[in-house]
């Protein structure tokens, strides 16, 4: 796994290098993972510039879609997949944390009250839970490990807006299936956390400088085991393994689980 030096695109992260058992790893340079695309420039990130993109999952709802578009390259081809629209359909979820982070974190009194005592890590919870179990993020995922399974998408990049939560399952999907161990899925996943401290490190130290709780703030800002942990219990409590969560709660059949397997992975 390999952080790409971007000044542009927050949390961009090269799945190529993970370790998988059996000696293996993933093979470089075809499956990507970052935050928004709204502010990519490629004169200014040669980096970026040289992976060569051709595919772009989008995870972000519409209103996250349609307050910051993301700038693509020319020729690139754009997916959405709107993981959340099911949850946010039915009321009990209004915006991602992440596109709320400068509301949420500009008043202290009114993040303690909603947000204090643990009530920030059970949101996320509840939210872990719910790309495992919604139709909409079933059919996000399906259409991520499809496309990573077509030999003709090219290196595909897929994110969402902070490039923690949506985009951290699905690096966790593929990791899987590929055969990393628990101790790589959780690296992998805890792996965003300097990045995204530190992009929204001038947000963290307002808002604890005008009396707030830094807890608060990281449980929003940051990404923790027990996240994790709750969208691996409810696979193991739905479906038994992750197998089975991608072949019966994705919809996708083990051929293309097995041509998945078969272009990500070297060695």
């Amino acid at each position: 796994m390999t952080a790409i030096p971007a000044t542009t695109v927050a949390n961009l992260r090269d799945l190529g290098g993970a370790t998988l058992c059996g000696g293996r790893a993933v093979r470089p340079g075809l499956v990507l993972r970052s935050g928004q695309l709204d502010r990519l420039d490629l004169d200014a990130d040669p980096a970026v510039a040289a992976l060569g993109l051709r595919t772009v999952i989008d995870f972000r709802t519409d209103i996250e879609r349609a307050d910051h578009p993301d700038r693509l390259p020319a020729g690139v081809r754009l997916l959405i997949g709107d993981v959340l629209a099911d949850k946010m359909n039915s009321g009990t979820t209004k915006m991602p944390a992440a596109a709320q982070l400068k509301d949420l974190l500009s008043n202290p009194a009114v993040a303690e009250e909603h947000l204090g005592g643990g009530k920030a890590q059970a949101l996320f919870g509840d939210v872990y839970r719910s790309l495992v179990n919604s139709g909409s993020a079933q059919a996000s995922y399906r259409m991520l490990l499809t496309e990573l399974a077509d030999p003709d998408c090219g290196p595909l990049l897929f994110h969402c807006t902070a490039g923690k939560d949506r985009t951290g399952w699905g690096a966790t999907v593929i990791l899987s299936l590929l055969g990393a161990d628990d101790e790589t899925l959780t690296a992998e996943y805890l792996s965003v956390n300097a990045a995204v401290k530190h992009a929204f490190a001038p947000m963290i130290e307002g808002f604890t400088a005008a009396g707030g709780d830094p807890d608060i703030a990281l449980a929003l800002i940051g990404v923790f085991p027990s996240y994790l942990e709750a969208a691996l219990d409810e696979v193991s409590t739905r479906y038994g393994s992750m197998e089975k969560y991608v072949r019966e709660g994705l919809g996708v059949p083990d051929e293309t689980v097995e041509a998945l397997r078969d272009r990500l992975v070297t060695g």
